[in-house]
């Protein structure tokens, strides 16, 4: 059975950092490209960052230079660094495997003063 795990959400206000963590199993973690993406009720599902498996990354231009994506093949574990945050990053943050519908349950971040 696969599992996407996601943690490490929650309410802070602008310029804060968290962290994102997105826990995996039941398939070979080390031989997936990784995405995360979010979504805000109502709109549509948005692509955030990807790792390749040779950990070669890629992020939507409003996170760049803001968000880190990160991988460890040991843990099967995803990560998303994410600093000066934004009313816009807002939203639901999902991982999963690239190219492949299903997703975790997600975990809220909520930016506000």
């Amino acid at each position: 059975e696969v599992r996407l795990v996601e943690s490490g959400g929650g309410l802070v206000q602008p310029g804060s950092s968290l962290t994102l963590t997105c826990e995996t199993s039941g398939f070979a973690f080390k031989s997936y490209t990784m995405t995360w993406v979010r979504q805000v009720p109502g709109k549509a599902l948005e692509w955030v960052a990807t790792i390749s498996t040779s950990t070669y990354t890629t992020y939507t231009d409003s996170v760049k230079g803001r968000f880190t994506i990160s991988r460890d093949n040991v843990k099967n574990t995803l990560y998303l660094q994410m600093r000066g945050l934004k009313s816009d990053d807002t939203a639901m943050y999902y991982c999963k495997r690239h190219a492949v519908t299903e997703r975790g349950q997600g975990t809220q971040v909520t930016v506000s003063s």
